[in-house]
Formats: C-alpha cells, structure tokens, sequence
C-alpha cells in the first residue's frame, strides 16, 4: 500500500557498539532511485508501567536523567532484556524500581518515541491489585517513588512539570481508561 514511500536499505555498519545503545550507519534507496545515509540509534526495547492504586492515586518516580540534567516525574519504566518476555519485564521492573507486585495487568499500547532517529519501541502495561514489598534497585540506580491523584498529575503534564513522553502518553491513557472511553486488553 505504501511502497511509493519505502526506502530500501543497500548497505550499512555499526558504527558505534556501546553497552546500552547501538550506533547504525545505513545506505539506503530512496522512493526517486537517489540513495542517502540514514544514521540511527538501536535500541532493545522497553517496558512502561502505569501504577492504579484501587483509590484512583497512580504511583510515579523521581528520577535524575543525566543528558538532560534534571529530575523527571515518570512512570517506572526499564529494558528489555535479551530474549525477555515483556510483561515478565514489565513485572520484574515494577518490582524493582518499586518494591510493588501486581495481581492484575493489562497490555494498553506500543509506542515509538523517537522515530526519526531510533528504532526504540516501548510496550505500556496497566498494573493493579498492586502489594508493597522490598524494591531492589539496580546497582547506580537512585529514584523516589510517590502517589498523586490522576488530576493532579494531568495538571503536570499542561503545566510542563512532566515533559517525559512516556509518561505523557501514559497518562492520557490513564485519563480514558479511567472514564470508560478505551479498554486495556488481558496481558
């Protein structure tokens, strides 16, 4: 249907192979015959958790991001390991950067985030049924976590408070979710 606009890909290198993020270099055909570079980032892949409290609170993190140099408010959040299921992700994240478990997940959406330059991809769950436990950070991890009310943190977001896109996203879900417009589907 779209084959007007696809390019095809000739050739290509990694350019830079780091622990985290992969450099891509890549010649393409474009749609005219004319051939381009396109540079990219590759990415495993991602998880995000959106915390429902039985109250209607949703639970965040405050976590410092070292390119931008800041603390963000976010959703918990984390990679996909190589060959991980990713609702067992998103279950080993949530436990980890939380101490939570959650009796009762739902899968809401993928999104690409970066489209222009990265391959990333990121598949956002619902938790509730949500039990406290011990959270096991990651070696070099350091976040706060806090509970607010979904009309607090949609104040956030229009203010500028909150700017991380998953988060965003994350957030309006919760909005339509919570007023019976869309439905999660079984994770």
């Amino acid at each position: 249907m779209d084959q007007h606009l696809k390019e095809t890909r000739l050739d290509g290198q990694l350019v830079y192979d780091g622990h985290f993020l992969k450099v891509q270099r890549d010649t393409v055909r474009l749609p005219d015959g004319k051939t381009a570079a396109r540079e990219y980032f590759r990415h495993p892949g991602a998880v995000v958790i959106l915390p429902l409290f039985e109250d209607g609170t949703i639970l965040l993190e405050r976590q410092f991001r070292y390119p931008l140099d800041r603390v963000f408010l976010e959703f918990p959040a984390g990679k996909i390991d190589p060959g991980e299921d990713h609702l067992a992700c998103a279950r080993r994240e949530l436990q980890e950067e939380t101490g939570y478990t959650a009796s009762d997940w739902q899968a809401v959406c993928t999104i690409h985030n970066a489209i222009a330059y990265s391959d990333e991809f990121l598949d956002i769950y619902l938790a509730r049924g949500l039990v406290p436990g011990e959270r096991k950070l990651d070696e070099g991890e350091f976040l706060e976590t806090f509970r607010a009310p979904l009309a607090e943190v949609l104040t956030w977001v229009r203010e500028g408070k909150i700017t991380d896109v998953k988060t965003m996203i994350g957030v309006f879900w919760l909005e339509k979710i919570l007023s019976g417009q869309w439905q999660p589907t079984p994770a």
